[in-house]
Formats: C-alpha cells, sequence, structure tokens
C-alpha cells in the first residue's frame, strides 16, 4: 500500500468531516459497526464508502451484528424481495437492541430512499433512514441519534450541486470499483432507479483520473466504472465516455478497464472505435441488457430501441471487437407479454449467444408505470417463462464454454481462495479463474492453459507470468 497517498485522501476526508462539524469526534468510541449489503455494484461501493467514513470517526468493522454497537442495512428495491428481507433481517436485530442500549440500527440504499419516514413508522426498532444522497453525512446522523435518542431521515436529493465525491476505498484491492456518476433520466416503466438515486449526474474528469492515480499508487491493477448507464457520462468539460475511456487508457498506468452498466440506445460507434483502439486495457466484456427481445414490449417497457436496432447493435459490436464477450439482463413476465412475445425474448437469447444472461421475473415498483399496468401476468406463469429461458441459456452457456477447454489465456490474480495454494483471477472477458500459484503473484498477470471451463468459472494451470519467461521467478 502507498501510505503517502493514503494520507493525502485522509487529509481530504478530514477536511469533509471538519466542514460537517463533527472532525475528531470519538464518535464510535472503538466499537464495532455491521453493514450488510443488497443489490448491484454500486450499492457495494456505497457500502465500501461508509465503511471508510466510519472508521474516521472510531468505528471498527466486525462480522457479524452481534458484535456491532451500529448496523446499517444498504438495501435495494429494484425488485420485491430485496425490500422483504430488509424488513425481516431488521426483525432479527430486536433482541440485540434490547440487551445493548447504545446499538443503532438503520437503513440506507433505495429501499430507504424509496420509503423515508414511512419505514422508521413501520419498523419501530429503526433509530435511522439515509438516502443515496446522503452516505456522506452518516458520522453527523448517528451523532445526532446518539446526543438526543432522536431518529433521524435524511432522503432528499442534491440534484443541484454539482456530482463531486471521493473514491473512499479503504483497502483497494487488486480490481476496485469507481462511480464516474449516479442517477437516471431514462425512466424505463419497471425501473425504480430514477426515484431511488435521482436524477443523472456525472463526476468530473479530472477529478476522476486523480481517483484512479491515486488507487494505482496504492496497487490497483483494474477499475470497474460504475454508472446506471455509463454511456450517459458527461464531465463539466464536455468529455463523453469514450473520452473518459480514452483519458484512463492514455494518461494513467490501469492495466484493465472495466465498465458497468451500457444502455443498448446510447451504445455508439465512436465507444467501439475506442474499446479497439485501446484493446490492451479496454476488457473485451460488454453487459448490454436487452430486457426483452420483443419490439412491442421493448415499447411498453420504454427502452428506446427495437428488437432490430438492438440486435444491429450486437452486430456493430462484434464487428469492432472480434472475440469480445457478451452479457445480458432480461426480465420476463412483464405485463402484457404473450406467450408469442416471450418467444421472441427465448430467440433473442439464441441469436446473439450471449455467455450468460441475469434473468429476472417481472416484480412491480413503487412509482413506476407498470406497476399500474392493469395487466399482470400471474406469478406460477412467470416462473413456469423464467425456468425456461434458464433451460434455453444454460445450453448456450455451456457449448460456449467449450471453446475455452485446453487454450491459453491471461488472467488478472486477485486474491486467495479457501483452497491452500489456490488463486482466483479473471480473464479479460470476465471469466473466473482458478488456478495453483503462490500467493506473491497476486496483482500479477499470468499465462494459464484450461484445463476445465464452465460457463461462468475456468479451471487452469500456470504456464508463466507474462513478460517472464516463468512462473518460477516470482516464487
Amino acid at each position: 500500500m502507498d501510505h503517502g497517498s493514503t494520507q493525502v485522501n485522509n487529509h481530504a476526508n478530514q477536511a469533509n468531516l471538519e466542514a460537517s462539524g463533527i472532525a475528531n469526534m470519538n464518535l464510535g468510541q472503538g466499537e464495532g459497526v455491521y453493514i450488510s449489503t443488497y443489490g448491484c455494484q454500486m450499492n457495494v461501493n456505497d457500502s465500501e464508502r461508509m465503511l471508510a467514513l466510519l472508521e474516521m470517526v472510531n468505528f471498527v468493522p466486525v462480522e457479524n451484528p452481534e458484535q456491532a454497537s451500529l448496523i446499517i442495512i444498504n438495501s435495494c428495491s429494484v425488485r420485491e424481495k430485496p425490500v422483504h428481507k430488509v424488513h425481516s433481517e431488521v426483525g432479527r436485530y430486536r433482541e440485540l437492541k434490547e440487551k445493548n442500549p447504545r446499538l443503532r440500527i438503520g437503513v440506507a440504499g433505495c429501499v430507504a430512499q424509496q420509503e423515508k419516514q414511512k419505514l422508521l413508522k413501520d419498523v419501530p426498532v429503526l433509530d435511522f433512514v439515509f438516502g443515496t444522497d446522503s452516505i456522506d453525512q452518516l458520522p453527523d446522523i448517528i451523532s445526532r441519534t446518539y446526543a438526543s435518542k432522536e431518529k433521524v431521515v435524511a432522503a432528499r436529493f442534491e440534484n443541484e450541486k454539482p456530482y463531486s465525491v471521493e473514491t473512499l476505498i479503504r483497502r483497494p484491492g487488486v480490481a476496485s470499483f469507481v462511480n464516474i456518476m449516479k442517477g437516471c433520466d431514462n425512466f424505463c416503466t419497471f425501473c425504480v432507479v430514477p426515484f431511488t438515486r435521482g436524477r443523472e449526474r456525472s463526476r468530473n474528469l479530472q477529478e476522476l483520473i486523480n481517483d484512479i492515480r491515486s488507487l494505482i499508487k496504492r496497487g490497483t491493477k483494474e477499475v470497474t466504472l460504475l454508472g446506471q448507464n455509463v454511456n450517459s457520462y458527461r464531465s463539466d468539460c464536455g468529455a463523453d465516455f469514450a473520452k473518459l475511456l480514452q483519458t484512463l487508457a492514455e494518461d494513467t498506468d490501469i492495466q484493465r478497464i472495466r465498465y458497468t452498466t451500457s444502455h443498448p440506445k446510447d451504445f455508439n460507434q465512436e465507444l467501439v472505435d475506442i474499446s479497439q483502439k485501446y484493446r490492451s486495457k479496454i476488457c473485451d466484456y460488454i453487459h448490454l441488457p436487452a430486457q426483452s427481445g420483443n419490439t412491442e414490449m421493448l415499447a411498453r417497457m420504454n427502452r428506446g430501441y427495437t428488437r432490430e436496432e438492438y440486435l444491429d447493435k450486437v452486430r456493430m459490436i462484434r464487428a469492432g471487437i472480434p472475440g469480445v464477450v457478451l452479457s445480458t439482463d432480461i426480465i420476463v413476465g412483464f405485463p402484457g407479454e404473450t406467450e408469442e412475445q416471450f418467444a421472441d425474448t427465448v430467440s433473442l437469447c439464441e441469436k446473439v449467444r450471449y455467455d450468460n444472461i441475469y434473468s429476472f421475473k417481472y416484480s412491480p415498483r413503487p412509482f413506476t408505470k407498470a406497476a399500474r399496468f392493469a395487466d399482470q401476468i400471474s406469478e406460477v406463469e412467470k416462473q413456469r417463462r423464467l425456468q425456461v429461458l434458464i433451460d434455453v441459456q444454460r445450453e448456450i452457456s455451456f457449448d460456449l464454454a467449450k471453446e475455452y477447454d485446453g487454450i491459453e489465456i491471461e488472467v488478472l490474480l486477485e486474491a486467495t481462495t479457501d483452497t491452500e495454494g489456490q488463486l482466483q483471477g479473471r480473464t479479460t472477458q470476465n471469466k473466473l479463474v482458478f488456478l495453483q500459484a503462490p500467493e506473491s503473484l497476486i496483482g500479477a498477470t499470468v499465462a494459464a492453459n484450461v484445463v476445465k471451463a464452465y460457463p461462468s468459472v475456468l479451471r487452469a494451470e500456470l504456464v508463466s507470468v507474462v513478460g517472464q519467461q516463468s512462473p518460477g521467478s516470482l516464487q
């Protein structure tokens, strides 16, 4: 770890704390904080930010809620099930609250942003609720609950302010997430994100470059750029997403660049050309959510493209970046979806041949247009369609996996596993790889032969460290 860059980050973070009036407070008194996280990579990144802020005011991360004096549930409301999980999880902490009067329990994330004060009324054991724009207020929120035992709600959007945040990562790994923007302006009829994360706001280009350079000094080799729709990124200096990728590739020493999520309607030839030009750094993996393979359903979802336009984008990407791997999101059982329209979705998967898909049953979400559609589909039928799609994709994924058997791949080694002497890493196509190698190779890119290929996991044997003759030189 580069302690100099860590010190710079801590000075900046301390300045943020001083601005909120809680600098140097021994708020946590060395006690434990436990955060459970649901949902997407954005939520994972948000939880990391919370922990970094709380460590600065003397909370200590712990592995289970029984050790904690502060519990935060970082929630997701994209689908119905995670909302239920929040309510059931909070219920399990009632007994802990009775045993520990100092324990404070809060809910963060999209459910908090959505429910606000109602969540405190429905779940009296909660002490605070804060939304996606209020993370940097967290130490102050907790301080208020300790000072007066008041229940606190902080869930206002800051749409008028510039989106300027520092990437707070306590212990950067070989691969790290970096937020480049927040919110979404697309208003798909099924999606609650515009109501829980607000309107689109992008970070300044130079701020991002500085953040990523700092991560590189602390050992990061790969970054994943995060946004609800990264293609909509636009810095206040005018740089768009393609320019951001180009600048990262040219002006930093980052070895690999990933990003998620791309909206098909905004994926253009310029982005393909940039990805090909800087292919040594930009990974050969694109997540391109289709949601449906039927044009009428896509219009009803307000996706902004037709089936044929989506397929045109796929052809454009594959022509410009040969060998690129695609994945997608699919919703089955959207209101009004007929059997023929569902068949179009199945045929889209068969035609594109994604390496993997993330498929879900439609779930009505508050505030969304689709929740008010009259022609909702039964849970039984949604489950049947989901299983049909899973079965079709399983065959495609296993068939595509055969292409990896016996070939040589390059793997960025990221971490140890529970198996002694085994490391894990990823290929540029986002395949998880397990192989036997010395721990000293974490952070290195190695060549390896695939001995067994599965749809999402490859098992391989180490050949050499890239740029060296044999793996023995770093042992």
